[in-house]
């Protein structure tokens, strides 16, 4: 195991800057999910520590000590590419003991390896089969394996679950979480997909065209993001944002005007705007109320469509300057549907408002 630390870490292709000076540290042992956009520079910074990037300029330790100049294999890391990689003419086993024979262990000690490595991944009926007759879960569990031979001090995980099919990136989430407890080794670990990182992150890196926006745990990126793109980026469906002005700016509440006219509250501390200042309201589709008839501090709309999903639905309501329909997460049971006239109840502690920059104004302090 080992910790890392990045310090002003940037990357250049020519007079392209694809990284802006990152500053980042991971614990040993911890398991940190890098997630943001296609394009913002993730796996560019994983392919950085991993050493199959040049640095452009900053500094690397791994396990506290300067690696930008040593090559990867010398790194004590492993990495997990999204694509499987594996020799096709050969077994299981030799795919996975093949880094260990290149590296010069005996056969005893690459069978060891390999025997421990099945057991934990639970592969160990595989052993003898060729890669043509794995699945693709399985095929990702020996991709894993001939990682976990190596006994790496960082894993590097570049979007693993990409090229399976939603059964099997649930089944394999459940299995690297219990993998990561049963290790406990460092994890770094590249998505896009922000269910991927609420589920396995100890921490969420967020990134946003090379910089990072913000660093937290999974529910303080959900309860407390910094800015409209963490607050957009983190939630399934994403939080609605409807533009307001602010009219009354207190320490423990600000008041904002609607588009349709209607004023509603918000628990945050406003002191540092003025009045009259164009702000974002922010309300995630589980904290909407949806109601038929008119209640305290509502956005209004007509339903443009009702899903039903057996446990849930999901309404979509036109509200006047709201970026796109607003999503509810409604009871199924829940009376309206499309052409309705919607009134959305807000609870004032659970909404967000940003500014005209897009940061979130601190919420109140009770």
């Amino acid at each position: 195991m080992a910790n890392l630390q990045l310090k002003a870490l940037r990357k250049s292709y020519g007079d392209v800057q694809t990284l802006h000076g990152i500053d980042l540290e991971i614990q040993d042992g911890e398991f940190v999910v890098f997630v943001g956009p296609s394009g913002c520079g993730k796996s560019t910074l994983l392919r950085c520590i991993a050493g199959l990037e040049e640095i452009t300029s900053g500094e690397l330790y791994i396990g506290g000590e300067r690696v930008n100049e040593v090559p990867p294999a010398k790194r004590g890391i492993a990495m997990v590419f999204q694509s499987y990689a594996l020799y096709p003419h050969m077994t299981v086993a030799e795919n996975m003991a093949f880094g260990l024979r290149l590296a010069g262990y005996g056969k005893q000690e690459q069978q060891a390896a390999v025997q421990r490595a099945a057991q934990i991944l639970q592969i160990e009926h595989l052993l003898e089969r060729k890669p043509k007759a794995l699945s693709g879960g399985q095929r990702q569990r020996v991709a894993i394996g001939r990682a976990i031979v190596r006994k790496p001090g960082v894993f590097l995980f570049d979007e693993p679950l990409s090229n399976l099919d939603a059964a099997l990136r649930v089944q394999m989430r459940v299995e690297l979480a219990r993998l990561h407890r049963e290790l406990e080794s460092t994890m770094v670990y590249v998505t896009h997909d922000q269910v991927e990182a609420m589920t396995l992150a100890h921490r969420i890196v967020v990134f946003n065209a090379g910089r990072i926006e913000q660093v937290g745990t999974p529910m303080e990126l959900y309860h407390q993001p910094a800015n409209l793109f963490v607050a957009g980026f983190i939630g399934s469906p994403k939080m609605n944002f409807i533009p307001a002005t602010l009219v009354a700016a207190g320490v423990r509440e600000a008041r904002v005007r609607l588009v349709d006219g209607c004023e509603v509250a918000v628990a945050v501390d406003a002191t540092r705007l003025t009045t009259g200042a164009e702000v974002t309201l922010g309300a995630r589709p589980e904290h909407l109320q949806a109601a038929t008839a008119a209640t305290a501090n509502e956005l209004r709309g007509q339903v443009q469509l009702a899903e039903h999903l057996g446990d849930t639905t999901y309404l979509y309501v036109n509200v006047a300057g709201a970026q796109g329909p607003v999503v509810v997460r409604a009871d199924p049971e829940n009376p309206l549907t499309t052409g309705d006239m919607a009134h959305l109840g807000l609870v004032p502690q659970r909404c967000f408002l940003f500014d005209a920059q897009g940061a979130a104004l601190p919420r109140a302090v009770s």
